[in-house]
């Protein structure tokens, strides 16, 4: 088996989930696979307050993936909650909000996935839909019932974006499994898919080199496995292009 060497690695930091109540962190096993695939060293981060720790943080990584996961207060885009808005962690928001922003101010290549993109976006100043389903009229079904290696619905790429570089693709099936969507576009990013019913699927930054959210779960779809390549080569500085 051909081994990657220690020197030739990147640290890829992997935002998680936490029960409060159960007082335990959780992660989807296919993120860490996915990074170690794509020749990366997958570090989970727990999270933290206290922006002297998330410093600290910082100097460990050369990569950052936020991760998938519940609900954000909605507190951070200046709203009341809704009636369909789930279960929210005050302690993961803050967080990843916070690390997002120096993250990005300090260059680190960062990938959003579902929530995380999400994170991405409320963090430089936009908005998401606190719940589809009440609040966007006719949109397709985005919390699937089929596996999760199963792609359910179409998204339409922009060219030009680095989305579309990796993928050298206009259009491709993803799996789909949120209730929540990016609303308001932040100041910095444009959208880079979309869905069939005008949610959008995909964003990035105009002014980072690799700062990229994606609606879907691509760390469940095999031969979506590219973006994280992608994330490890802008992570060595290498030029993004997959096809």
């Amino acid at each position: 088996m051909n081994m990657k060497t220690k020197e030739e690695q990147v640290v890829i930091g992997i935002t998680c989930g936490r029960k409060e109540n159960e007082a335990h962190f959780y992660l989807s096993q296919a993120y860490v696979e996915a990074v170690e695939e794509a020749g990366g060293l997958p570090v989970i981060l727990p999270g933290c307050t206290s922006q002297e720790e998330m410093a600290r943080l910082l100097c460990l990584i050369q990569g950052l993936i936020l991760s998938g996961g519940g609900d954000v207060d909605p507190v951070h885009f200046g709203e009341e909650p809704l009636p369909g808005l789930g279960e929210i962690d005050p302690t993961r928001d803050i967080f990843e909000l916070t690390f997002t922003r120096l993250a990005l101010a300090a260059e680190i290549p960062v990938l959003g996935i579902c929530r995380g993109m999400q994170i991405l976006n409320i963090s430089f100043g936009g908005s998401i839909y606190q719940d589809m389903v009440t609040q966007v009229k006719g949109c397709l079904e985005h919390y699937q019932k089929a596996p999760r290696w199963h792609p359910t619905h179409k998204v339409k790429i922009a060219a030009g974006t680095i989305l579309a570089r990796i993928f050298g693709a206009t259009r491709f099936w993803v799996n789909s499994f949120h209730h929540q969507a990016v609303r308001q576009l932040a100041p910095g990013f444009i959208t880079s898919a979309l869905a069939v019913d005008g949610i959008i699927e995909g964003i990035e930054s105009t002014s980072h080199p690799f700062a990229l959210g994606l609606q879907w779960h691509p760390e469940n779809l095999k031969e979506h496995h590219v973006l994280f390549h992608a994330l490890v080569k802008a992570c060595k500085k290498e030029q993004v292009r997959i096809t």
